[in-house]
């Protein structure tokens, strides 16, 4: 985890708002929150402000997490893991060298083309739970379209492919199993 993650776990845990911490660092509140998400770094100055303040030695922002195994993928560490055919992948699992899931948050952005994208197959299983949009599923020769809470999952021998038809976002997770991740829907519409 990064010093900006460890500042905000901390600052949760605490249950402190970024505005408190703020006026009793003398910090901004946006200064604050780039810093929480990694987007900028901090004076060590400022850093051992914020270590007194949660009565922690400064040594807790630079400790190497490499012992603690990763478990937990913080909603604020997203990892974009590829973009391609306006869609955006991210990956929902800390570590999944050694796993059998593939669990992935993708937005599918719009597109000109709505055309049905182009059934395929490959090993393993796959789960669909749409968040946001309405996506649209091929499965053999039937199309449905999915909206927001409803889900499927198929064995993904079965010709199927998915994508977005609509002027707006779709969000969904999906949970892979049993295929190399480079396989995974080479043509989303």
């Amino acid at each position: 985890m990064n010093i900006g993650g460890k500042l905000k776990l901390l600052r949760t845990q605490n249950k402190m708002t970024l505005k408190a911490l703020a006026e009793q660092t003398g910090i901004s509140i946006g200064f604050l929150s780039q810093f929480e998400r990694g987007l900028t770094t901090i004076d060590v100055t400022h850093l051992a402000t914020i270590a007194a303040i949660f009565n922690v030695s400064i040594q807790y922002f630079f400790d190497d997490d490499a012992n603690e195994a990763q478990v937990i993928m913080r909603g604020y560490e997203p990892k974009i893991t590829k973009k391609f055919n306006k869609a955006i992948y991210k990956t929902l699992s800390p570590d999944s060298s050694d796993l059998a899931m593939e669990p992935e948050l993708i937005e599918l952005l719009p597109r000109e083309n709505k055309e049905l994208p182009e059934p395929y197959t490959h090993e393993g299983e796959e789960f669909i739970y749409v968040l946001s949009g309405v996506l649209t599923l091929v499965i053999n020769d039937q199309t449905f379209k999915m909206y927001p809470t409803d889900a499927t999952h198929f064995s993904s021998q079965r010709l199927h492919n998915w994508g977005n038809q609509t002027d707006e976002i779709v969000r969904l997770i999906v949970v892979h199993t049993g295929a190399d991740q480079e396989t995974h829907h080479p043509e989303i519409g």
